[in-house]
């Protein structure tokens, strides 16, 4: 999962449930939940060797997920899927 590759993210539109996004200066992986209209964010799980943990999430902002993270490449998406 760590060769696969990550883009930036230019539009909320790619932020969609099950998309894995990964820090922009760090390796961990994390795969995003729901968005929560309540809350204003997204819930993120841990991702790691194609297993998402559901026991930990952390809630992020929009604005926080497109500065500081990386989405991985719609194309590998689809070709995974």
């Amino acid at each position: 999962m760590k060769n696969n590759n990550f883009e930036y993210i230019t539009d909320a539109y790619q932020l969609v449930e099950g998309a894995k996004i990964k820090g922009k200066s760090q390796e961990e992986i994390f795969e995003l939940g729901a968005y929560d209209p309540n809350k204003r964010g997204y819930t993120v799980y841990p991702f790691e060797e194609g297993v998402k943990y559901d026991d930990f999430s952390v809630l992020m902002s929009e604005k926080e997920l497109m500065n500081n993270y990386l989405i991985e490449n719609s194309k590998t998406n689809k070709l995974a899927a």
